[in-house]
Protein backbone atom coordinates (compact mmCIF):
# COMPACT_ATOMS: atom_id res chain seq x y z
CA UNK A 1 0.00 0.00 0.00
CA UNK A 2 2.90 2.35 0.81
CA UNK A 3 4.78 1.89 -2.46
CA UNK A 4 1.81 2.29 -4.86
CA UNK A 5 0.55 5.15 -2.17
CA UNK A 6 3.32 6.94 -3.12
CA UNK A 7 2.36 7.21 -6.74
CA UNK A 8 -0.50 9.31 -5.73
CA UNK A 9 -3.27 7.00 -7.20
CA UNK A 10 -6.50 8.95 -8.34
CA UNK A 11 -8.28 5.66 -8.30
CA UNK A 12 -7.91 1.76 -6.88
CA UNK A 13 -9.46 -0.62 -8.96
CA UNK A 14 -9.65 -3.78 -7.87
CA UNK A 15 -10.45 -7.72 -9.13
CA UNK A 16 -13.44 -9.30 -7.12
CA UNK A 17 -11.55 -12.09 -5.80
CA UNK A 18 -10.91 -12.12 -1.77
CA UNK A 19 -7.39 -11.91 -1.99
CA UNK A 20 -7.15 -9.04 -4.57
CA UNK A 21 -9.95 -6.78 -2.80
CA UNK A 22 -8.21 -7.25 0.66
CA UNK A 23 -4.49 -6.09 -1.42
CA UNK A 24 -6.90 -2.98 -2.48
CA UNK A 25 -8.51 -2.31 0.48
CA UNK A 26 -5.13 -1.55 1.99
CA UNK A 27 -4.43 0.78 -0.87
CA UNK A 28 -7.56 2.30 -0.67
CA UNK A 29 -7.02 3.17 2.89
CA UNK A 30 -3.43 4.34 2.62
CA UNK A 31 -5.09 6.85 -0.38
CA UNK A 32 -8.10 7.67 1.21
CA UNK A 33 -9.57 6.48 -2.55
CA UNK A 34 -13.07 4.27 -2.61
CA UNK A 35 -11.73 0.95 -4.16
CA UNK A 36 -13.83 0.09 -7.32
CA UNK A 37 -14.84 -3.16 -8.71
CA UNK A 38 -13.82 -4.55 -12.03
CA UNK A 39 -14.85 -8.07 -12.77
CA UNK A 40 -12.59 -8.33 -15.75
CA UNK A 41 -9.86 -7.86 -13.69
CA UNK A 42 -10.15 -11.63 -12.14
CA UNK A 43 -8.00 -14.20 -12.77
CA UNK A 44 -8.01 -17.27 -15.66
CA UNK A 45 -10.93 -19.53 -14.80
CA UNK A 46 -9.79 -22.84 -14.33
CA UNK A 47 -12.86 -24.29 -14.78
CA UNK A 48 -13.28 -27.76 -13.61
CA UNK A 49 -9.31 -27.48 -12.93
CA UNK A 50 -9.89 -24.95 -10.27
CA UNK A 51 -7.68 -25.49 -7.39
CA UNK A 52 -5.49 -28.42 -8.87
CA UNK A 53 -1.56 -28.38 -9.45
CA UNK A 54 -0.34 -28.49 -13.07
CA UNK A 55 0.61 -31.97 -12.01
CA UNK A 56 -2.43 -33.04 -11.60
CA UNK A 57 -3.40 -32.60 -15.36
CA UNK A 58 -3.63 -35.42 -17.33
CA UNK A 59 -0.18 -36.45 -19.01
CA UNK A 60 0.61 -33.87 -22.16
CA UNK A 61 -2.03 -31.61 -21.30
CA UNK A 62 0.37 -29.26 -19.61
CA UNK A 63 2.62 -29.03 -23.05
CA UNK A 64 -0.51 -28.40 -25.04
CA UNK A 65 -1.43 -25.69 -22.70
CA UNK A 66 1.50 -24.05 -23.03
CA UNK A 67 1.59 -24.26 -26.72
CA UNK A 68 -1.58 -23.20 -27.96
CA UNK A 69 -3.31 -19.89 -26.09
CA UNK A 70 -6.90 -21.03 -27.21
CA UNK A 71 -6.93 -23.75 -25.14
CA UNK A 72 -8.56 -23.72 -22.16
CA UNK A 73 -9.55 -26.07 -18.76
CA UNK A 74 -12.70 -27.63 -19.36
CA UNK A 75 -15.50 -25.26 -18.53
CA UNK A 76 -12.95 -22.57 -18.09
CA UNK A 77 -10.71 -19.61 -20.06
CA UNK A 78 -8.02 -19.96 -22.89
CA UNK A 79 -5.29 -17.38 -22.51
CA UNK A 80 -6.96 -15.40 -25.50
CA UNK A 81 -10.12 -15.16 -23.51
CA UNK A 82 -8.54 -13.55 -21.22
CA UNK A 83 -6.77 -11.19 -22.87
CA UNK A 84 -9.90 -10.45 -24.90
CA UNK A 85 -11.83 -9.50 -21.21
CA UNK A 86 -8.21 -7.49 -19.61
CA UNK A 87 -7.33 -5.15 -22.34
CA UNK A 88 -10.72 -3.31 -22.63
CA UNK A 89 -10.66 -2.82 -19.25
CA UNK A 90 -6.75 -1.20 -19.42
CA UNK A 91 -7.41 0.75 -22.18
CA UNK A 92 -10.19 2.03 -20.32
CA UNK A 93 -7.99 3.14 -17.18
CA UNK A 94 -5.40 4.37 -19.28
CA UNK A 95 -7.74 6.60 -20.67
CA UNK A 96 -8.72 8.02 -17.03
CA UNK A 97 -6.63 10.66 -15.33
CA UNK A 98 -3.44 8.65 -14.27
CA UNK A 99 -2.00 6.69 -12.46
CA UNK A 100 -4.25 4.43 -11.58
CA UNK A 101 -3.73 1.35 -9.50
CA UNK A 102 -5.32 -1.97 -10.55
CA UNK A 103 -4.94 -5.00 -8.29
CA UNK A 104 -5.45 -8.06 -10.30
CA UNK A 105 -3.70 -11.44 -10.55
CA UNK A 106 -1.33 -13.54 -12.57
CA UNK A 107 -3.05 -14.14 -15.80
CA UNK A 108 -4.69 -10.66 -16.09
CA UNK A 109 -1.73 -8.98 -15.13
CA UNK A 110 0.32 -11.08 -18.12
CA UNK A 111 -2.17 -10.20 -20.43
CA UNK A 112 -1.98 -6.37 -19.93
CA UNK A 113 2.17 -6.73 -20.42
CA UNK A 114 1.79 -8.86 -23.29
CA UNK A 115 -0.50 -6.30 -24.98
CA UNK A 116 1.56 -3.27 -24.02
CA UNK A 117 4.65 -5.26 -25.50
CA UNK A 118 2.35 -6.11 -28.87
CA UNK A 119 3.49 -9.64 -28.32
CA UNK A 120 1.67 -13.24 -28.66
CA UNK A 121 -0.29 -14.26 -25.76
CA UNK A 122 1.94 -17.78 -25.70
CA UNK A 123 4.97 -15.65 -24.24
CA UNK A 124 2.66 -15.47 -20.86
CA UNK A 125 4.44 -18.94 -19.89
CA UNK A 126 7.80 -17.40 -20.22
CA UNK A 127 7.04 -14.77 -17.53
CA UNK A 128 7.23 -15.10 -13.79
CA UNK A 129 5.26 -12.69 -11.31
CA UNK A 130 6.16 -12.56 -7.69
CA UNK A 131 3.52 -12.23 -5.35
CA UNK A 132 2.78 -8.31 -4.46
CA UNK A 133 4.72 -7.10 -6.91
CA UNK A 134 4.18 -3.95 -8.98
CA UNK A 135 3.57 -4.14 -13.23
CA UNK A 136 3.48 -0.70 -15.03
CA UNK A 137 1.03 -0.14 -18.01
CA UNK A 138 1.39 3.19 -19.08
CA UNK A 139 1.45 5.43 -22.60
CA UNK A 140 3.29 7.80 -23.83
CA UNK A 141 2.51 11.65 -23.30
CA UNK A 142 2.20 11.81 -27.34
CA UNK A 143 -0.16 8.96 -27.61
CA UNK A 144 0.23 5.90 -29.29
CA UNK A 145 0.90 2.53 -28.69
CA UNK A 146 1.27 1.34 -24.16
CA UNK A 147 4.32 0.78 -23.26
CA UNK A 148 5.61 -1.69 -20.34
CA UNK A 149 6.96 1.03 -17.56
CA UNK A 150 7.53 -1.60 -15.23
CA UNK A 151 7.51 -5.23 -14.62
CA UNK A 152 7.72 -7.36 -11.25
CA UNK A 153 8.83 -4.77 -9.45
CA UNK A 154 9.60 -6.31 -6.09
CA UNK A 155 11.89 -3.54 -4.21
CA UNK A 156 9.17 -2.45 -1.74
CA UNK A 157 8.98 -5.82 -0.40
CA UNK A 158 10.84 -6.55 2.66
CA UNK A 159 13.86 -9.33 2.14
Amino acid sequence: AAAVGALEPVAVVSSPLRRARETAAAIGAATGLVVEIDERLTELDYGTWEGWRFSDLPDGTFDTWRADPTFAPPGGESLVDVRTRVVPCIEELLDRERPVVAVSHVSPIKAAVTWALGIGDAATWRMHLNVASISRVDRRATGGPPVLAGFNETTHLPD
